[in-house]
């Protein structure tokens, strides 16, 4: 029987070890924390969007950095066979808006305790506050690990689930990483992804808490534009997040340092600039007599009024009936691109995920296994691939992780 160590106990590492226990070998999932999955339970606003019910190639499409990567991996362990595996560990499941799936419940604690139950089942021999120093290897080999304590643990293979950098609270304090560089890998530049973004203008702490729902975003960089969706957008206290913000880091995050990256907002991107301009001509018929300030409440909500106001450079005291054509082509203008400078990102403190990681040019994409040490393994953030959100980036660590543990248990 195989001896294999699973160090991690978040999504990709709990799943290499129930896969690679139930093919048959011997598992030990060392993990530092007092408890598994810490990372997992806070995701999706502690609802858990465990993955996304979509077409498998829909998945791909939302994976941003080496999508080829992750063929093997996700045809091996679909979305259909984590929405069975985990119904197969008694957590019910439900399809909301935009295919995401959660659990019934709404509670990630029961997506945790669904897979602690199949690690005991499975006969994993689960370690807690158990950190792990180094892996041992001889002859470009791994035969076991070297923890903190001194002890060290004999193994046939190693599967390493470590996380990223995002949440370090949660664990995810880079380890893998160190691990990967001694034997050898390359480790690509580690950025925050899937966060908010700093913006250089003051108005953001004024409209902090704003959300605004089915507004379009473009990012754009000299004359390049990075990123166009639309969606919903959320303002902080010194910029702005929310799923679409959060979707467009994942395309800017390692490109700011190449230019000024600006953001242009189109606040009312059903309609063109001709009928808009038709629609503010039509309430200001309505309000002819109002100030200015007083005649776009029926077009955007009060707190953004006044910041509208400033960047359309109207007087606000002016009589609507007084504003002139091309006043109001500046305002048409504002509305369907509201400007805003990227200062920087959010930090790993405040990222979903880590953007970077161990080369996958130097991990068999059929395996999870190292090209450069032999029974080395690696699952999840720790590997350079990420996704947008939507329960994508989760999926990949079930099928990264699932890859792996099959392939540790079964390979010679």
């Amino acid at each position: 029987m195989k001896k294999v160590i699973v160090i991690g106990g978040g999504a990709a590492g709990m799943m290499a070890a129930a896969a690679a226990a139930e093919h048959g070998a011997s598992v030990v999932l060392l993990e530092k924390n007092e408890k598994l999955g810490k990372k997992l339970y806070i995701t999706g606003k502690g609802r858990c969007n465990v993955t996304n019910a979509c077409d498998l190639e829909e998945i791909l499409k939302k994976v941003v950095v080496n999508r080829q990567f992750l063929y093997s991996a996700l045809y091996t362990f679909t979305n259909e066979d984590t929405m069975h595996f985990f119904e197969d560990c008694g957590v019910p499941l439900k399809v909301e808006r935009g295919e995401r799936v959660f659990p019934v419940s709404d509670k990630s604690s029961d997506v945790i305790n669904g897979m602690a139950g199949r690690l005991k089942r499975a006969g994993v021999d689960v370690r807690f506050r158990t950190v792990v120093s180094k892996l041992c290897t001889e002859n470009g080999k791994v035969h076991g690990v070297l923890l903190q304590n001194g002890d060290i643990i004999s193994c046939d293979a190693c599967i390493v689930a470590t996380g990223g950098l995002s949440y370090a609270s949660t664990g995810s304090t880079g380890d893998g990483y160190t691990f990967a560089k001694l034997c050898g890998h390359t480790v690509t530049e580690c950025y925050p992804s899937l966060v908010g973004l700093k913006i250089t203008e003051s108005f953001a702490k004024e409209l902090e808490g704003l959300s605004l729902k089915n507004v379009r975003l473009h990012v754009i960089q000299g004359k390049k534009e990075l990123y166009n969706d639309m969606g919903e957008l959320l303002f902080t206290a010194d910029g702005v997040s929310g799923p679409l913000v959060l979707s467009a880091s994942a395309h800017v995050t390692d490109k700011l340092s190449a230019g000024e990256t600006i953001l242009k907002l189109d606040l009312k991107p059903a309609m063109s600039k001709e009928e808009l301009d038709a629609r503010i001509l039509k309430d200001f018929s309505e309000v002819k007599n109002k100030q200015f300030r007083n005649a776009l409440d029926k077009l955007l909500p009060q707190r953004l009024i006044r910041v509208i106001i400033a960047m359309s450079g109207i007087e606000e005291d002016k009589q609507v009936n007084a504003v002139t054509k091309q006043e109001r082509a500046v305002l048409v203008d504002v509305l369907k691109g509201m400007t805003m400078h990227i200062k920087k990102t959010g930090g790993f403190n405040e990222a979903v995920i880590t953007r970077g990681g161990v080369s996958v040019r130097e991990v068999n994409p059929s395996t999870m296994q190292s090209k450069l040490t032999e029974g080395l393994y690696f699952a999840g953030e720790v590997l350079d691939v990420d996704a947008l959100t939507g329960g994508y980036n989760l999926q990949i660590a079930w099928s990264t992780g699932y890859l792996a543990g099959c392939s540790a248990a079964e390979e010679n």
